[in-house]
């Protein structure tokens, strides 16, 4: 099994929806609602082009095999981090924040991490956190927070975050959906 890290670049966009709207719809089944999953989809989860254009987003591309593969591979899996002030949401959400944070007082933001079903829990977002760790702390941040969903707050936890509190995002339709607001010391 092949396994390469690269930034993401705009000619992924396609790619990139199509991979966040299937991770969400397989793996995050367990711990959201049908409704809060279609209504997420349409309001916080997607494509954040601007992590594209700082060139702080990353795609694992991965071949299950090299014979098998014939030099195809696939979106493994995707994240970044941001020096933006958002916590979370793509291109869609309304509630962004987009003033650049201070690294010598602000955290990195995490963002952003979908893995596709096929490859989950085969070492893809441990690929990517390190890569966002790496950048974050060479851009001079010495900390990170996230707002995790449910479904990833056992995989940040392993990797050293701490929950901070609840936060109910607004979806549409009076649905919200609960994420948790996690942090690190780099």
């Amino acid at each position: 099994m092949r396994k390469s890290i690269r930034v993401a670049t705009a000619a992924d966009i396609p790619k990139l929806r199509g991979l966040i709207e299937l991770s969400v719809r397989k793996l995050q089944a367990e711990d959201y609602t049908q409704s809060q999953i279609d209504n997420a989809l349409k309001t916080v989860f997607g494509v954040d082009s601007q992590l594209i254009a700082d060139g702080t987003y990353f795609v694992v591309e991965a071949q299950a095999s090299e014979a098998a593969a014939a030099n195809r591979s696939t979106f493994a899996g995707c994240g970044g981090w941001s020096k933006h002030a958002t916590l979370y949401g793509g291109d869609q959400w309304a509630g962004r924040e987009d003033a650049l944070l201070d690294p010598q007082r602000d955290a990195a933001k995490i963002r952003a991490f979908f893995v596709h079903p096929d490859w989950a829990r085969q070492g893809i977002a441990s690929i990517i956190l390190d890569a966002c760790e790496s950048a974050a702390r060479q851009a001079g941040f010495t900390r990170c927070e996230m707002g995790a969903t449910l479904t990833g707050v056992k995989f940040f936890s392993a990797r050293g975050y701490k929950a901070v509190k609840e936060i109910q995002v607004p979806v549409g339709n009076g649905e919200m959906l609960p994420v948790v607001q996690m942090e690190k010391l780099l």
